[in-house]
């Protein structure tokens, strides 16, 4: 089954629910995130999206901030980091 993603400021997210790992469509992005990042994928949280618009342009933006490059809404590096540390705090690998 193919599911149909969108980009928000580098990261990859179901379309449908803007989730990184989503159970009604079947997605998990962490991998190519992790990647994209230049981090080696493991058993992580997934990214938590802020709510979001669309402009005319069809870019999403955040509600809180209107901005489609928002530093501190999209900072998914940080994130995906902070999620990383974690899971390997938990134990996961």
């Amino acid at each position: 089954m193919s599911v149909e993603t969108v980009e928000i400021n580098d990261a990859i997210f179901c379309s449908p629910h803007i989730r990184e790992v989503c159970g009604e469509c079947g997605y998990d992005g962490r991998e190519e995130n992790d990647a994209f990042y230049g981090f080696d994928p493991i058993d992580r949280e997934p990214l938590a999206s802020p709510s979001v618009t669309v402009t005319k342009d069809g870019l999403h933006q955040c509600k809180k901030h209107g901005s489609t490059g928002c530093s501190q809404c999209f900072g998914w590096k940080k994130q995906i980091t902070r999620a990383r540390t974690a899971a390997k705090k938990a134990g996961k690998k």
